[in-house]
C-alpha cells in the first residue's frame, strides 16, 4: 500500500494520500518521476491531503514539493512528521 506520494526523489516533504495515518506507522512512499517506493516512520498522526517530512528540517531551510520551492521552515521538522502551517510559511510575505 502507498501511503504518501512525492514527484521528485530531491523533494523534502510528501503529500499523505490515504486516511488513517498515526504515529509510529510504517509509511511505504511512492517516487513518481522514478518509480520506486520510500519507506519512513510516522512521528504523528498526519491527515490525508497533508504533508510528512521526508527528513529533518531547521528553520531556515528551504521545503521542497512537487520539485519546487514551496516555502521555508519555521520551527524544526523531524522526519516523519506533519509539516504544515505549525511549521512551513511561504516566502512570498
Amino acid at each position: 500500500m502507498v501511503h504518501f506520494v512525492l514527484h521528485d526523489a530531491r523533494d523534502t516533504v510528501a503529500v499523505v494520500v490515504v486516511e488513517g495515518v498515526k504515529a509510529g506507522m510504517a509509511l511505504n512512499g511512492w517516487i513518481m518521476d522514478e518509480d520506486r517506493e520510500i519507506l519512513i516512520h510516522a512521528r504523528q498522526d498526519i491527515p490525508i491531503g497533508h504533508k510528512v517530512a521526508l527528513k529533518d528540517m531547521n528553520p531556515g531551510d528551504t521545503v521542497y514539493k512537487y520539485g519546487i520551492d514551496m516555502g521555508r521552515v519555521v520551527a524544526p521538522i523531524e522526519a516523519g512528521a506533519h509539516a504544515h502551517v505549525q511549521n512551513i510559511k511561504t516566502k512570498r510575505w
